[in-house]
């Protein structure tokens, strides 16, 4: 399975959050799955760290370096079609960093790992919780 991890999902699997569902606990930890990340989530981590919604140490950007090095992850690169794409998808909502995402896992066809009800309830994007 090819997984995009939404920000939460990532957030929560290398802070050992106890809301990731053991079903996604299992197929991260899985050698034979493709794990991807969007530089998306990269970017409201940092917001969440600045905001004080959570603590990455020794600080944000090391954080960010190790958890990369640590987590066998593929690059979700942005571009511009997914930019044009995250305009064109039907989302109950404008956050950017949700259409970001979500035009992603379209683009590169990819099972977006979330629990945001806004995403998984939507038809037309293959989601995993």
């Amino acid at each position: 399975m090819k997984l995009l991890l939404d920000t939460h999902i990532w957030l929560w699997y290398l802070l050992g959050n106890s809301r990731l569902s053991l079903q996604l606990q299992t197929a991260i930890a899985n050698l034979s799955n493709e794990i991807w990340l969007s530089p998306i989530s990269i970017w409201e981590a940092t917001i969440l760290a600045e905001k004080g919604r959570i603590s990455l140490q020794p600080n944000t950007s090391i954080w960010v370096s190790l958890a990369l090095k640590n987590l066998e992850i593929r690059e979700a690169a942005l571009n511009n079609e997914i930019a044009l794409l995250s305009r064109q998808i039907d989302l109950p909502h404008q956050d950017p960093a949700d259409r970001f995402i979500a035009a992603t896992a379209v683009f590169y066809q990819l099972t977006l790992a979330t629990v945001d009800s806004n995403l998984t309830s939507s038809s037309w994007l293959k989601t995993v919780s």
